[in-house]
């Protein structure tokens, strides 16, 4: 295994394969590296270095119970980055990924990075508010803190039928799938993963993604559950300075895994552009 100690003593699993051009993906909650399979290989088979982490308390990391905020997250993946000497590194998140990219590219990135992309990723802000009517209720978090707190095992499974769009009307069911994410889930710390609701869903990210200059791509499905589109990958296009939005018809929050062929060609495109 590859662990680095982070300043404060939290060990941290980042896997660090191939040779080439620099692409870093951080995974969203309460998953781990594993999730981003589709792409490490597709990736490694046209000559890029695929590096990618389990955020603290996330799959084989250290189970720290301390700072599982947004701005830690980022602070972890700017050590990461220091401790491997990267520059000129593409960063792709997923849902709370991208919440996580965004803000290190806009505070910690001092130049390292060249392209970001935002997949089914939570920023702006997620919850809804005065400031944004248009958001999720605090309620829904609440009953996923609920959930989270007293019913993990069996959350964790009836949660891929919404992030894959299982629950829609001939939806091609993979149990395999579905088992895995229960497995990456079930690998994390219950602290990390319950504290990690109040970092992707009340973080705003409307200043990072004002202040970042660099090209960012953004992909969203249009069916997609968990992180509702209008609140999110729209709204995001619009404030970034050099971004662009891609939407997918039917695709559903976990579409990196079940639709892996589209998002990969679209990654490609972009990365070579």
């Amino acid at each position: 295994m590859s662990t680095l100690t982070l300043k404060d003593g939290t060990e941290i699993f980042y896997k660090d394969q191939g040779q080439g051009p620099v692409l870093m993906f951080h995974h969203g909650w309460p998953l781990s590296s594993d999730d981003w399979d589709a792409q490490v290989i597709f990736f490694l088979q046209r000559g890029y270095r695929v590096i990618s982490h389990d955020r603290r308390g996330h799959g084989r990391s250290s189970q720290n119970i301390y700072n599982h905020t947004i701005e830690q997250y980022a602070s972890d993946a700017a050590e990461l980055v220091d401790f491997l000497g990267l520059t000129d590194v593409i960063h792709i998140g997923h849902s709370t990924g991208g919440g996580e990219v965004i803000r290190y590219v806009n505070k910690y990135a001092k130049g390292r990075a060249k392209k970001a992309v935002l997949i089914s990723a939570v920023p702006p802000v997620m919850v809804k508010s005065e400031t944004n009517p248009d958001g999720v209720p605090i309620e829904v978090f609440d009953n996923i803190r609920d959930q989270t707190l007293n019913n993990r095992n069996q959350f964790y499974i009836d949660l891929t039928f919404p992030f894959y769009g299982y629950n829609r009307e001939g939806a091609n069911v993979k149990e395999g799938i579905q088992r895995n994410w229960w497995r990456q889930g079930m690998m994390g710390g219950i602290v990390a993963h319950y504290d990690g609701i109040k970092a992707f869903s009340e973080t705003d990210f409307t200043e990072d993604l004002k202040a970042v200059d660099i090209p960012v791509l953004v992909l969203h499905g249009e069916d997609d559950q968990i992180v509702p589109i209008e609140n999110s990958g729209i709204k995001s296009a619009k404030l970034l300075k050099n971004g662009k939005l891609i939407t997918y018809p039917g695709f559903p929050h976990g579409m990196p895994t079940t639709e892996h062929e589209t998002i990969n060609k679209d990654l490609l495109e972009f990365f070579q552009s």
